[in-house]
């Protein structure tokens, strides 16, 4: 088979029968297609041509490229692929079964904004929203109404940007403040919006923008669904008018919530759920984010202040 065809068919197995996320689908897409341009430039066609020793060497050049976290996605796709190849009976052996793989990631901590930033932010929305006035015919209004929904939402929940642009009108229950959110691998879980802002912030967004009749929640101009990239946007151009002097991103702002829950003394498990993380390991990274207010709490309260001098 070659091995255009080959990737073919895998892909069409994890679109149709394994119904993987649109995300996910994408991330192999990518990564089949770079590895089928390094084998075209060695000349191979044949699927069942690529060995131990090419694979050797496509994974030995990822490293001069990227950053061990896209290179553990990169092979873990390689992997389900060979797998895949090897079930279907499309090549004997998986070449990968035999090679020890191990990438050591380099821990590098959350990038957060300080709590005076981020009131910073919000009071820039407000402010720019009353400057507009209340005129619904106005653009630059009703941009302003779904932008402050979009960001109270995702620091209210602390959720991934593509979770809350792919929010459907039915995941929204304002009557009792839930959002229901669809997370990796297709994991569900139940937030509550709490905070009285936020809950009349999306009211007044979905009482704007409802007449369209859409299944997305949040869409942009054209009616269309609000992307990633949207938001990444939109985040960055209010950012800059707010006078932030840092690049923020949505993924700060979860940091930020998590780092800022943990302060408040907020348990790690219910942070854990709020983020959708299947691991515990995983959310216990934000507490080495948090090392000044420890420093402080133990420098306060540690019973070792109680014992006194050596000498007294």
């Amino acid at each position: 088979m070659s091995v255009v065809d080959a990737m073919a068919s895998f892909l069409f197995h994890c679109r149709y029968e394994k119904n993987l996320s649109p995300r996910t689908l994408k991330a192999y897409s990518i990564d089949l297609r770079q590895l089928r341009g390094q084998l075209a430039g060695a000349g191979v066609a044949d699927i069942r041509e690529v060995d131990k020793g090419r694979l050797r060497d496509y994974i030995r050049g990822l490293f001069e490229s990227y950053k061990e976290k896209t290179i553990k996605r990169k092979v873990a796709t390689l992997k389900s692929f060979f797998s895949f190849l090897e079930r279907e009976d499309v090549i004997p052996v998986n070449p990968l079964r035999k090679m020890d793989i191990r990438i050591k990631e380099t821990r590098r901590l959350p990038r957060t904004i300080a709590l005076a930033d981020l009131k910073r932010l919000f009071r820039h929305l407000y402010l720019a929203k009353q400057a507009c006035g209340e005129n619904k015919e106005s653009p630059a209004y009703r941009a302003l109404i779904r932008d402050i929904a979009v960001l109270e939402v995702l620091f209210a929940t602390g959720a991934r940007v593509s979770e809350v642009c792919g929010l459907q009108a039915d995941d929204v229950d304002l009557q009792r403040g839930r959002l229901r959110i669809l997370g990796k691998g297709g994991k569900e879980r139940i937030l509550q919006l709490c905070d009285t802002d936020t809950l009349a912030a999306v009211r007044q967004y979905r009482d704007y923008f409802e007449a369209g009749g859409s299944m997305q929640f949040f869409r942009n101009r054209l009616g269309q669904r609000l992307t990633d990239q949207n938001v990444r946007g939109m985040l960055r151009r209010h950012a800059s008018r707010a006078g932030l002097k840092i690049h923020v991103t949505p993924h700060m702002l979860r940091h930020s919530v998590a780092t800022l829950l943990l302060e408040e003394g907020v348990d790690i498990r219910y942070i854990q759920h709020l983020l959708g993380h299947s691991s515990i390991t995983t959310t216990q990274i934000y507490t080495e984010v948090r090392a000044e207010p420890q420093r402080k709490m133990l420098a306060q309260k540690h019973p070792r202040r109680l014992f006194g001098t050596a000498s007294t």
